[in-house]
């Protein structure tokens, strides 16, 4: 799991894109969900199923707060020279 810092979307709101990745089967493309935070949606899915979207979407719900903190903690360059 890989997250951007604040970002905004097409209406101005402040999010974090949060992906998932895993190896593809037999070796082949990755597969790929891309989620929303806030909100925990997946909006963008390759080779994840309906079930294993569900489970993710949750543990986006279920860590929101965890990974807006750490979304905080990178979107402040100022931070880094410190």
């Amino acid at each position: 799991m890989t997250f951007s810092a604040f970002v905004h979307d097409k209406s101005g709101k402040r999010i974090v894109r949060v992906q998932f990745e895993r190896p593809g089967v037999r070796g082949g493309e990755k597969d790929i969900a891309e989620g929303i935070v806030p909100g925990g949606r997946i909006d963008r899915s390759k080779g994840f199923s309906e079930e294993e979207m569900e489970q993710l979407s949750a543990y986006l719900a279920a860590n929101e707060a965890d990974i807006l903190a750490r979304a905080r903690a990178i979107s402040n360059p100022m931070r880094w020279m410190s």
